[in-house]
């Protein structure tokens, strides 16, 4: 059995347009910061934001107290991922940028103030259906393909090598025995657009070996003799031919990418994480969910786990949680999703809270990783706690 995970470097269309959505609410919640931000007075952000050709195009609703210069945000994060030259594909400095954003509707403000709100709460920004996961594959207890795709990502990223612009993705195929556990890395996928103007004169035949050594550097103890390693299948990807030039990128493509790479089990649901303020639970539960399912899978309740959470709009709680461990659990999946009913605060305030999601560098890093990071929904500090209630 094989099981194939993808990832993309921040350079890729679709994770720019995330990156200049998650950055324009970073600048808001920095400038909300200096005259008192807090959960009470909120901004409320939903920020959509298309690329193609050169052009920006930023939309969503917001509601603030404040005033941020949209087309410098959006400069500036293109700039920082590295495009400031056409023959990247994209230039920061001279791309064109249209500003659609709107008000938020005064009928969803009703629903998150807790003044205001039939419910006298912070309710949930939205209905939604979110999900968790987490496994005990790896250290970070999530899956092994997930993991090796995503630090590959890194790696291509952190080289600084002028050779490789910044638009990137890969695939990491892992085989497993019949027992279900990884064994080895089957193949190995990279495409990177390449800078040809660094390229010395007869050397376009090493780049591929040094894209090899790079891969290797992630995983080497999963590699064997037999693992396919795979540059640029096409067998050439200029990149003066990538990022918007050659694609178009739209907020919220990735999702996959970003949540568990296509794993059996880790599903999706709700929309887009990082182009949102938290009191929208597309964002703050899918945090919350992780941080749960991480939390009974390090206590040793279950080997495998899977959240589901939904939520109506202007309700804080979520109206109602399935727990499913694959028959891996120690007790049943029932009495474990009554002990998260009974530990863990799922509502928008709780999570916004616990994770301190109103620090605009958070929002500024979650594009690139959700998980793989000293976040605080990626700690274990409800092990305790959960062994105890499960009697073990």
């Amino acid at each position: 059995m094989q099981i194939t995970s993808e990832s993309v470097k921040v350079g890729h269309p679709d994770i720019v347009a995330d990156s200049i959505a998650a950055n324009i609410i970073a600048a808001i919640l920095d400038e909300e910061k200096k005259i008192g931000l807090t959960v009470d007075n909120m901004p409320h952000c939903g920020i959509e934001v298309f690329l193609g050709k050169g052009l920006c195009i930023v939309g969503g609703e917001v509601a603030t107290r404040i005033y941020v210069d949209i087309e410098r945000c959006v400069r500036d994060t293109v700039l920082k991922l590295g495009y400031c030259d056409y023959e990247l594909g994209l230039n920061g400095n001279s791309m064109g940028i249209l500003n659609t954003i709107i008000p938020q509707s005064p009928d969803i403000n009703i629903g998150t103030r807790a003044d205001l709100g039939k419910y006298k709460e912070i309710g949930a920004g939205d209905q939604g259906i979110i999900y968790g996961f987490a496994c005990d594959e790896t250290p970070e207890l999530l899956p092994l393909p997930y993991v090796l795709a995503t630090k590959m990502m890194r790696v291509f990223e952190e080289a600084k090598n002028p050779v490789f612009a910044p638009d990137g993705k890969g695939q990491i195929t892992v085989e497993y025995n019949d027992e279900g556990k990884p064994v080895r890395v089957a193949t190995v996928l990279m495409s990177n657009a390449i800078d040809y103007r660094h390229v010395p004169e007869g050397f376009r035949n090493s780049i591929e070996p040094l894209a090899k050594q790079m891969a290797m550097n992630c995983f080497r103890e999963w590699v064997d003799e037999q693992t396919d390693f795979l540059f640029n299948p096409t067998g050439e990807w200029q990149s003066v031919n990538s990022c918007s030039a050659a694609d178009s990128g739209v907020t919220g493509r990735k999702l996959v990418v970003q949540l568990y790479g296509g794993y059996p089990g880790a599903q999706l649901g709700g929309g887009s994480i990082v182009n949102k303020t938290p009191e929208k639970v597309d964002c703050s539960a899918a945090l919350g969910a992780r941080y749960v399912a991480k939390n009974i899978v390090a206590a040793g309740l279950a080997g495998k786990c899977s959240i589901q959470l939904s939520y109506a709009i202007g309700i804080a709680r979520p109206i109602s949680i399935y727990v499913h461990t694959f028959g891996t659990g120690v007790i049943s999946d029932n009495k474990i999703g009554t002990i998260v009913r009974e530990y863990f605060d799922l509502s928008p305030r709780g999570m916004i809270e616990r994770f301190n999601l109103l620090d605009g560098e958070k929002y500024r890093k979650l594009p690139k990783t959700l998980f793989l990071d000293d976040y605080p929904w990626e700690k274990t500090d409800m092990v305790d706690s959960l062994k105890k209630a499960a009697d073990i």
